[in-house]
Parts: C-alpha cells; sequence; structure tokens
C-alpha cells in the first residue's frame, strides 16, 4: 500500500481520506458487507454511502487500512479511488461509523453533478503558479472555522457555517467578485480557482460554478492535504494550519501533526491563545461558544468531563467519550 513514509515509529496509525463519486444502484446494501470488513480489521473512522458514491476518513493498523481499501476497490467503479494517506501518534477515532446518506458531501444542490461537469485539476506543484496570477480569484470552499486555523495567502473566506450555505454566497457575490477582480479591471475574463480539504467539496463546488456559467474553473487536486504532503514548506503558499475532522484536530506542512486542540462543546479548533482565555474550560467551553451555552449546559458538560477523567484514570473508556465523532 502506498502509505504515507514517516521516520518517526511513534506514528503508529495509518490515517487514509478518500472518496469516490460513483452511482451506487443500491447503496444501502453496501453498507453491512464494509461495516464488518472495516470492523473485523480493527478499522474505526466515519464512512458515507449515497447513491453518488462514497467518502470518509478512517484509520488503523497499515494492514487493516489496505484490507478496508481493497474491499472498497472492489465495489463498481470504484478502482480509482482517491485516498490521501497520513500518519497519528495515536488512534484519532474513538468507534467504526459506515452512514448512509443523501449525499456523501452535503451541498444541497441536486441537480449537481460531479460526473457529468467539474472544473480544470491543478497540481500541487502547479498550484502556486496559478493562485499568485493576479487574474485568478482564489476561494477557500471550507467552513468559517476551518479556515480561521488556515488557508493560502491571498484566499477568499466565504464564512460560511456549512458547505450548504456555499451556492448562495455565490449567488449573492458573483458580481461583485467578477468585477472586482485583477483581470475585470484589465478587460479580461477572470479565472475561479477553488480549494478545501482533501478536494471532495471541490469536486462539487468546481460543478456548480460550471453550472452557473462561470468557464475556467479550476480546483486543486487531492485537496490541501496533497498540497501540504507534497509542496515543501519553503516554496508553500499556505499559512497556518489545516483543520481535520478527527482527533488530530490540525496538520501541518508534511503532515505532521498541529499545535491545535478541540473544543468539546462546540467541536471547533482552540489554539494556545484560546486556551489561555478566561472563557476557555476543558471539556466545558471556549471562547468561541461561551456565550453559546447556558450555565445549565456547561454545567453538564462539566460533570461528563469529570466522568471521562476519572474514567481515564482507571483505564477504560468513557461512554461520553464518541461524542467527538
Amino acid at each position: 500500500m502506498d502509505t504515507l513514509s514517516r521516520d518517526s515509529e511513534a506514528a503508529t496509525f495509518c490515517v487514509a481520506a478518500l472518496y469516490r463519486f460513483t452511482p451506487f444502484a443500491d447503496f444501502a446494501a453496501l453498507r453491512d458487507p464494509l461495516d464488518r470488513v472495516c470492523r473485523d480489521n480493527g478499522i474505526r473512522g466515519t464512512l458515507l454511502l449515497a447513491h453518488e458514491g462514497i467518502n470518509g476518513t478512517i484509520a488503523g493498523s497499515d494492514a487493516g487500512i489496505a484490507a478496508v481499501l481493497d474491499h472498497i476497490r472492489a465495489l463498481p467503479d470504484c478502482a480509482d479511488l482517491d485516498v490521501k494517506f497520513s500518519r497519528a501518534s495515536a488512534m484519532p477515532f474513538h468507534r467504526m461509523k459506515v452512514r448512509l446518506k443523501r449525499e456523501i458531501v452535503t451541498m444541497g444542490e441536486p441537480e449537481v453533478d460531479p460526473l457529468a461537469v467539474v472544473g480544470t485539476y491543478v497540481e500541487p506543484q502547479d498550484w502556486n503558479a496559478l493562485i499568485a496570477d493576479p487574474d485568478t480569484i482564489v476561494i477557500d470552499t471550507r467552513n468559517d472555522y476551518e479556515v480561521a486555523v488556515g488557508t493560502f495567502e491571498g484566499a477568499i473566506d466565504p464564512k460560511t457555517a456549512t458547505f450548504r450555505d456555499f451556492p448562495a454566497w455565490f449567488r449573492a457575490e458573483r458580481d461583485r467578485l467578477m468585477a472586482e477582480s485583477a483581470a475585470a479591471a484589465a478587460g479580461r475574463t477572470p479565472k475561479v480557482a477553488m480549494f478545501c480539504t482533501g478536494g471532495i467539496r471541490c469536486e462539487k463546488s468546481t460543478a456548480f460554478l460550471k453550472q452557473e456559467g462561470i468557464d475556467e474553473v479550476y480546483h486543486l487536486k487531492g485537496g490541501i492535504l496533497k498540497y501540504l504532503e507534497t509542496v515543501p514548506e519553503d516554496e508553500s503558499l499556505w499559512r497556518g494550519e489545516c483543520f481535520v475532522f478527527d482527533q488530530r484536530v490540525t496538520i501541518g506542512h508534511g503532515l505532521v501533526e498541529g499545535s491545535h486542540v478541540l473544543c468539546h462543546a462546540c467541536r471547533r479548533p482552540v489554539n494556545a491563545e484560546d486556551v489561555a482565555s478566561p472563557l476557555y474550560e476543558e471539556g466545558v467551553c471556549c471562547p468561541a461558544c461561551h456565550a453559546e451555552r447556558t450555565d445549565e449546559q456547561r454545567a453538564s458538560y462539566r460533570e461528563r468531563h469529570r466522568q471521562e477523567m476519572l474514567a481515564a484514570t482507571r483505564g477504560v473508556a468513557h461512554v461520553g467519550a464518541v461524542r467527538a465523532d
């Protein structure tokens, strides 16, 4: 298996982020066999199945991940499954879930079909030149709390709470973005370049823009994960860290584990400055969510956190630990 090599033997778990857009005739029938092969191989994480395909992130031993990927690649039209590998020093998931969904990445635009039309893929090594071009509008398609942790230099932050908000944001801002671009000022048609964590959101966002009549649409192949793995830090235009949806919270260049922790009340990433704030309490709240929660809710979180700490001292997993997934 072509996993990411690491010098540190402490990074014992293989993490595989994967997706494939393909029409499954009966995706519900795929769930139980997939769940079984994951559990038989000690794999944890989340996999989503829908009529449009499969998406998710899983972790475990190299051999276990290889067995699961072999199973997925044997599914209809999944031989070319898109997979990004990284490493983790501790198991980044609490349990295994295989879920049936309407979409493998929720945009809420049923007519958008990445299999019918999609933007132009840009290899990580060619990305810098594209986004440095003044004729290019660069858009981060991720959620606001992800962008706050890190993004590409000069990228536009739509400040969306969920990916569902992206179509409405673009429709509202399209004319302004196009008119204010450097390309428009020079009488040229601007290019639009978009990126996301692993590439799957851009499959839909580029298809959406093409459907909206934007001709020159590009997206980063393999997403931020592939860029951080491929492009040397001294050549990188990435600033900050990249949020990932597991217990590592963030990763940096070379896909090494980052410096953020997770607020278990709101699931937002928390940096060192946030931890030093009087509004931060481990397991209870952070500066971003303190005003969003009541005293009663914080009391409940505080008791749950206390029970988890007691369970940890006994060397057992508290039932509340699974909430992080």
